[in-house]
C-alpha cells in the first residue's frame, strides 16, 4: 500500500510517500517540504503549494493521502493556514478519486511510538528506524508527514488488522511485530473491547 502523508501548513507543508507490505514493514518512497513565502498574497501560496502536491501525487501515485486533523491552537493564524492547506489536499485527493482520512496528532504518536504524548523527536527517531533511515527526516515537518502515512497504513486495511494477528503479536506470516507496533496493537484491541462493552451496556 503506497501512502502519501501530508503534515498541512501554509508556510511549509510536509509531503511524505511510503510504501507498507502486509507485514507492516515500510519503505520511504519520497519525502518533500513545500513552502510558500509570507511576501505573496494568500491565494498565490495556496497555488504554489497546490502545484508541489499535484506533482507529486501525479509522480507517485499513491493508494490514500493521510492528513493531520486541524484542531484548535491559540494561534488563530496557524489554524486558518493549516485548514487551508487542508482543503486544498483533500480537494486535490477527491478529484483523482483518492481516499483521504484524517488522524489527530495523538493518534499518529501512539501508533508511530506507542505513546500518545510523545514528543516531536521521538515521533522522528521513531519514523527515522521504522523506514531504516540513518537519519530523523529533517525539518520535523519531513518526520511528521511520513509518521502520517506510517499511521495510516497501520491503521488501514492496507496491513493485517488486529482481528487476523495472532495472540503472540505476530503477523499473518510470521514475522514479529516491532515494539510500537505491538503497543499499536494492545491499544487497537483495548479499543474495541471497549467499543464492545458500551454496545453492551447500551
Amino acid at each position: 500500500m503506497r501512502v502519501l502523508g501530508i503534515d498541512p501548513g501554509l508556510t511549509r507543508c510536509g509531503v511524505g510517500v511510503v510504501d507498507v507490505e502486509p507485514d507492516r514493514s515500510a519503505r520511504l518512497v519520497d519525502v518533500v517540504v513545500l513552502r510558500s513565502s509570507a511576501a505573496l498574497d494568500t491565494p498565490a501560496r495556496l497555488v504554489r503549494i497546490a502545484e508541489g502536491l499535484e506533482a507529486i501525487i501525479d509522480e507517485h501515485r499513491p493508494h490514500a493521502v493521510a492528513l493531520e486533523r486541524v484542531f484548535a491552537r491559540s494561534d488563530v493564524s496557524t489554524i486558518m493556514g493549516t485548514a487551508q492547506i487542508s482543503g486544498v489536499a483533500m480537494l486535490i485527493a477527491a478529484r483523482r478519486v483518492l481516499p483521504v482520512a484524517l488522524h489527530t496528532p495523538s493518534e499518529v504518536k501512539a501508533a508511530i511510538t506507542g505513546y500518545g504524548r510523545a514528543d516531536k523527536a521521538q515521533v522522528g527517531a521513531m519514523v527515522a528506524r521504522i523506514l531504516g533511515l540513518e537519519a530523523v527526516p529533517k525539518p520535523a515537518d519531513a518526520a511528521d508527514a511520513l509518521a502520517l502515512a506510517i499511521c495510516h497504513a497501520w491503521r488501514s486495511g492496507g496491513a493485517p488488522g488486529a482481528a487476523r494477528l495472532g495472540a503472540d503479536d505476530q503477523s499473518a506470516d510470521g514475522s514479529a511485530l516491532t515494539p510500537a507496533q505491538r503497543a499499536w496493537l494492545a491499544a487497537e484491541r483495548s479499543a474495541a473491547a471497549s467499543g464492545a462493552a458500551r454496545r453492551v451496556k447500551e
